[in-house]
């Protein structure tokens, strides 16, 4: 008999140094198929949670882009870069006596970037621009402006500080390294709030190390690492259903509402209306067979989820 395609969503703790495009190419191999997406990009320099849709739950990730992200991270004050990371090239060094910050003016720079703030992206993104990349209109030479954006901070919190003198293109310079602890909304730049920080404090600012740890309920702790081929990936893909039902109500089918749902029809139920999708899933094999709103005593496909290979 053969094996059943792949479908699931797996968690990959992502190293530094590759792209998140490069994680899915290589899941591909690992996998044996194509059809393989990501809910949301981490950078190269980057490291932590990537949430992998393989086959036909490719469809649950755009479900999965906008939930709430959680960072650990190390902000350099007295640097900064083009792409306001270590991977850019390096456009101002002021520098930072460890004198001139108290606890008192950094609670003030970080206080600020709490709550709902609006946030202007980093120049070097991925927003498009006029149908182009932020970032390659930058590296181009162009300049950018883009719109500030509405985000939230729901924790911002300094774990450690460290006085340090680096050497930057052949000068000593003071800085100052804080570790932080970030969770945020979705479409924060992380990396723009090490710059606004900086920025408060007179200075230059940019992140020298960046890790996601959660996305959703989801954490890196429960993520594999792709290139170890020693990890069975098959066996760590969650369910479909499984995934489903930690980010939507359920409301479980017989076997004749299940076909007919499949099918696109409307199926009668007790439910109250809601604004967001239901999971729908078959009582007879624990299948997710779609997610359904639910609209004057009916359920209605929102996407249907097959199981087939080529679905």
């Amino acid at each position: 008999m053969l094996e059943p395609a792949p479908n699931g969503i797996l968690l990959v703790d992502k190293p530094g140094g590759i792209s998140s495009h490069r994680s899915v190419s290589i899941a591909r191999r690992r996998f044996g198929i194509r059809k393989i997406g990501h809910a949301g990009t981490l950078d190269p320099m980057a490291t932590g949670l990537l949430v992998l849709g393989v086959g036909p739950s490719t469809r649950l990730l755009t479900h999965l882009v906008g939930l709430d992200k959680r960072y650990t991270a190390t902000i350099r004050l007295g640097v900064a870069t083009d792409s306001d990371d270590a991977d850019g090239a390096v456009v101002a060094s002021p520098g930072l006596l460890p004198d001139a910050l108290d606890d008192v003016r950094l609670e003030e720079a970080v206080g600020a970037q709490r709550g709902t703030i609006e946030q202007v992206p980093s120049t070097v993104s991925a927003i498009k621009v006029d149908g182009r990349r932020a970032y390659a209109r930058a590296r181009a030479g162009e300049t950018v402006e883009l719109e500030p954006r509405r985000v939230t901070v729901a924790r911002f919190d300094v774990l450690a500080r460290r006085d340090l003198v680096v050497v930057v293109e052949g000068v000593e310079t003071p800085v100052v390294d804080l570790d932080v602890d970030v969770e945020c909304s979705s479409g924060t730049y992380v990396r723009a709030l090490a710059r606004d920080v900086a920025v408060a404090l007179g200075t230059g600012g940019h992140l020298t190390a960046l890790r996601r740890t959660r996305i959703g309920a989801f954490a890196v702790a429960d993520a594999v690492v792709l290139e170890d081929d020693d990890v069975d990936v098959r066996a760590r893909l969650r369910r479909p259903a499984d995934v489903a039902r930690v980010l939507f109500r359920e409301v479980v089918l017989d076997s004749a509402a299940a076909r007919d749902l499949s099918d696109g029809k409307r199926v009668p139920t007790d439910l109250a209306d809601t604004d967001g999708p239901v999971a729908a899933v078959a009582a007879a094999d624990d299948r997710l067979v779609g997610l359904v709103s639910v609209r004057r005593g009916a359920l209605r496909v929102i996407t249907n989820f097959p199981t087939g290979a080529d679905a």
